[in-house]
């Protein structure tokens, strides 16, 4: 990447000897039943992206949030993806700061954004607060909402309350947001909901409003009837979908308010 591409050029596309439509079929199954099981983001991030392009950037720094470059039928690709194997998937202070610099510098230099969502919330504690992760969260919720290059997200399982809406959204102007059959969009997860709501009741009828609520609320169809969601896809159509919408994208121009500059929460 040089400077001369910086918002003016396009970056560079090398020959992709990888094909669109290979079969992803291991996909349909990565995510397991049990809401609570981890699973590994990373081996959807290598499936879906070109064969062996991934290259994951801070491994070791906020492991909760993966960042990294690949390529999308040769064409660089920034990736943002919750890592539901550490902490959840949780977003904290570090995964917030760390995210929020990778979207930047994808955003500086005109690099698509495909951020893939599993996030059950921002982790709680005394400490997060103290140390301020409301305002240290609306780094990367300013991130995502200024970035003006391709945003494509697929929400793959969890997506509770205000986490979700920072996870490139379609409240921050995302260009197309997916969900898979297994996405849950909601303020909170089933269990917590019904505890709330149904303070008063007994451990049966809770168990009872519990499942209520998961057929009710615990899918993407609510999400996807108030225009939050474009599409619910099968995951091993992801890549295919993708690719199209990076190739339809590619001539992307967003209108810039005249102003000096933003001011970004620091």
């Amino acid at each position: 990447i040089n400077a001369e591409y910086m918002g003016e050029k396009e970056v560079p596309i090398v020959q992709c000897l990888d094909i669109r439509e290979r079969d992803l079929s291991g996909l349909n199954h990565i995510v397991p039943r049990d809401p609570n099981r981890p699973y590994d983001m990373k081996d959807v991030l290598r499936q879906v992206t070109d064969l062996g392009s991934f290259f994951e950037l801070q491994p070791d720094f906020a492991a909760n949030l993966i960042i990294g470059f690949a390529r999308m039928e040769g064409r660089t690709v920034g990736l943002v993806a919750n890592q539901p194997a550490r902490s959840a998937g949780c977003l904290d202070i570090e995964s917030s700061i760390k995210g929020a610099r990778f979207v930047r510098f994808c955003d500086c230099f005109n690099i698509p954004i495909i951020t893939f969502v599993d996030v059950p919330g921002f982790l709680p504690g005394n400490r997060q607060e103290r140390d301020g992760i409301i305002r240290n969260g609306a780094k990367l919720l300013f991130a995502y909402a200024e970035a003006t290059t391709p945003k494509l997200t697929v929400i793959t399982r969890k997506a509770y309350g205000g986490a979700y809406d920072v996870m490139a959204s379609k409240h921050l102007k995302a260009d197309v947001n997916y969900a898979w059959p297994t996405a849950e969009i909601a303020v909170m997860g089933s269990r917590g909901a019904v505890e709330i709501i149904f303070r008063h009741l007994g451990e049966e009828e809770l168990k009872a409003k519990e499942r209520e609520y998961k057929e009710n609320f615990a899918n993407p169809l609510r999400a996807a009837q108030r225009g939050f969601i474009d599409d619910i896809i099968q995951p091993s159509d992801t890549r295919t979908r993708l690719c199209e919408d990076l190739r339809l994208l590619i001539d992307k121009a967003a209108p810039q308010i005249e102003r000096k500059h933003s001011n970004i929460p620091l």
